[in-house]
């Protein structure tokens, strides 16, 4: 249970599948290239973007979207160019579960989006401004504040990734996620820079990457409501589990998760 203290959240770790399907890096990177239309849009919804499905290959084609707004057009072409990215430093064996790698990602993401984009909060031009993310009727979720160099975030940051080091693939991939997704180390683009930093470390391990569907946008709102607020990530790491391409093969050659009772969790 070493992790939990140390990212900020806890999960029932009998509910993280202990067999996952495992294929070569050529072949998971061979089926993200093939999906990168599907992850892009999919990413995108998550956004509120309003680019359908096939405006979205459109765009990837090359071809420009009459009546988009340009920021929107900006921010699908944004993820596209993170996933090609990603692709090619996982294919080349040169992901790393870093800070020098998450800051790189962040700003592909968000460039031109964010306040500032590819440092920590307070390690730019910008050393006030906190953001919070909203919870709809249930508040706001206010992380760490902002101050100059980010000696906090950056500590929590390393701590983190320590923890993490006793965690498997999967595990490690998903709460990666939401520990980027609570923390919220950049102004913006936090969970779609933790979600490529996922899918590298599943990639690298030969396990297929994972896009949370379109259809599912609700779903995944909802849940990562109660996520920031319970400050429990077991609910997220099924979901992620049910977003994995592979899922009936996980669901079948895994047993039924346990519960962990409210007095079981670790505080």
């Amino acid at each position: 249970m070493e992790p939990f203290d140390s990212l900020g959240f806890h999960w029932d770790r009998s509910a993280v599948p202990s067999i996952i399907p495992m294929h070569s890096v050529d072949r998971v990177c061979f089926r993200f290239h093939r999906m990168l239309p599907e992850f892009v849009w999919d990413a995108s919804v998550l956004e509120g973007n309003p680019f359908t499905y096939p405006e979205v290959k459109t765009l990837l084609d090359g071809v420009t979207i009459g009546g988009r707004r340009i920021t929107d057009q900006e921010q699908v072409l944004n993820l596209a160019e993170s996933s090609k990215y990603l692709l090619s430093i996982v294919k080349h064996g040169k992901f790393s579960l870093s800070k020098p790698l998450f800051a790189e990602i962040n700003g592909i993401v968000v460039r031109r989006e964010a306040l500032e984009w590819g440092v920590f909060r307070g390690e730019g031009r910008e050393t006030n401004y906190t953001p919070d993310v909203g919870l709809g009727e249930q508040g706001r979720h206010t992380p760490l504040p902002t101050v100059p160099g980010a000696p906090e975030l950056n500590r929590i940051f390393q701590q983190g990734i320590n923890a993490l080091e006793a965690c498997q693939a999967f595990e490690k991939g998903a709460a990666f996620f939401l520990f980027g997704a609570l923390q919220q180390f950049f102004f913006d683009g936090n969970k779609r820079s933790s979600r490529f930093m996922m899918n590298g470390v599943l990639m690298s391990h030969g396990i297929d990457a994972i896009s949370v569907p379109a259809a599912k946008a609700h779903a995944f709102n909802e849940k990562m409501v109660r996520f920031y607020l319970g400050k429990d990530a077991t609910e997220m790491m099924q979901f992620l589990v049910d977003c994995h391409p592979e899922a009936d093969q996980i669901h079948a050659a895994n047993p039924e998760p346990c519960r962990v009772s409210q007095a079981d969790k670790p505080g």
